[in-house]
């Protein structure tokens, strides 16, 4: 795989992270809190600064009550059909 193939992978992944993780109403310190990853971390996964562990991928998916292969799909795979009213909510019991 060539750089280029590398940092595209790693930036579509991060903004799929983000993307699922604000549809969710969750700040970077709560998505910390729900996986036990750094808040810097998370930050540096989001921004393609990081390549993001299979084990750490699972853990993020996981939180945000997806399949990690969610974070690998084009851009319309992957988002939930969850409402994006943050004030709604967030209970992880929902993805157990």
């Amino acid at each position: 795989m060539t750089n280029d193939k590398k940092r595209k992978l790693l930036t579509d992944v991060g903004r799929r992270i983000r993307a699922i993780r604000k549809e969710q109403g969750l700040s970077l310190q709560e998505l910390s809190l729900l996986t036990g990853i750094s808040s810097p971390a998370l930050s540096l996964i989001e921004t393609a600064k990081r390549d993001v562990r299979l084990t750490t991928l699972a853990k993020i998916a996981s939180a945000l009550c997806e399949r990690p292969s969610a974070f690998l799909e084009d851009e319309t795979a992957g988002m939930s059909d969850r409402p994006a009213d943050p004030s709604a909510g967030y209970d992880i019991r929902d993805c157990l």
